[in-house]
């Protein structure tokens, strides 16, 4: 349902930039009328926001039954960051966040991980940007699993595109959930942005090709 929220959250990342409508290839190689760059959030009053998104989410999914914070390089990065300190700014939940390097460092302290080091047992949440067909989790997983005997129950990202993944019947997000038991949780979805458009009653050409796009690509 497209409650004020979601509406602030849209309006959010249009007015940074980062949710865009045109012409687009997905990294999965497909045709999208409409693309989520988070690159694009480029100053403090925008982390900040973001991190303020993140943080209730959280809360209000997993309230503080988790032990740290995962962000998988490089989006995922300044995401845990922001998000961590959110986290204890508003709501004085104050857990410990990491991240991985995309190639481990052979000198100094070593290895491929910043930040906590995650210990057998601990329930780390993982902060990510979006999920399109389930990429970047497969590559994120053995990561976290080769450091500790860890649980991974949730993963928090911005947007769900709800596409399909390698299987045409399933959305990379199902897919994730039963490959590993892994709750994605977003703030908006794919249906929202259209819901939103839709209520503006100005974007015609743009609902036209997101409805083509979705019944394409997208199980809702």
């Amino acid at each position: 349902m497209l409650d004020s929220a979601k509406i602030e959250f849209i309006e959010f990342m249009m007015s940074a930039d980062v949710l865009k409508f045109g012409s687009f290839v997905t990294k999965s190689g497909r045709n999208t009328p409409y693309f989520v760059n988070t690159g694009n959030y480029k100053t403090g009053k925008q982390i900040a926001t973001l991190a303020r998104f993140y943080s209730k989410l959280i809360k209000d999914t997993c309230g503080t039954d988790f032990d740290a914070m995962f962000g998988p390089a490089y989006k995922g990065i300044p995401l845990v960051a922001a998000t961590a300190a959110n986290l204890y700014a508003e709501y004085e939940i104050d857990k410990p966040y990491f991240f991985n390097r995309k190639e481990k460092k052979d000198h100094g302290e070593g290895g491929n991980l910043v930040g906590y080091s995650p210990k057998d047992g601990d329930s780390i949440i993982i902060v990510e940007d979006v999920i399109t067909a389930g990429t970047a989790i497969r590559e994120t997983m053995p990561v976290l699993k080769s450091a500790a005997d860890v649980k991974v129950k949730d993963m928090f990202i911005s947007v769900n595109r709800c596409e399909i993944g390698a299987n045409s019947s399933k959305t990379a997000v199902m897919e994730v959930k039963e490959e590993f038991g892994l709750n994605v949780h977003s703030i908006i979805s794919v249906a929202d942005i259209y819901d939103y458009l839709k209520s503006k009653g100005a974007y015609a050409n743009v609902l036209d090709d997101m409805k083509v796009y979705m019944d394409k690509y997208c199980v809702l």
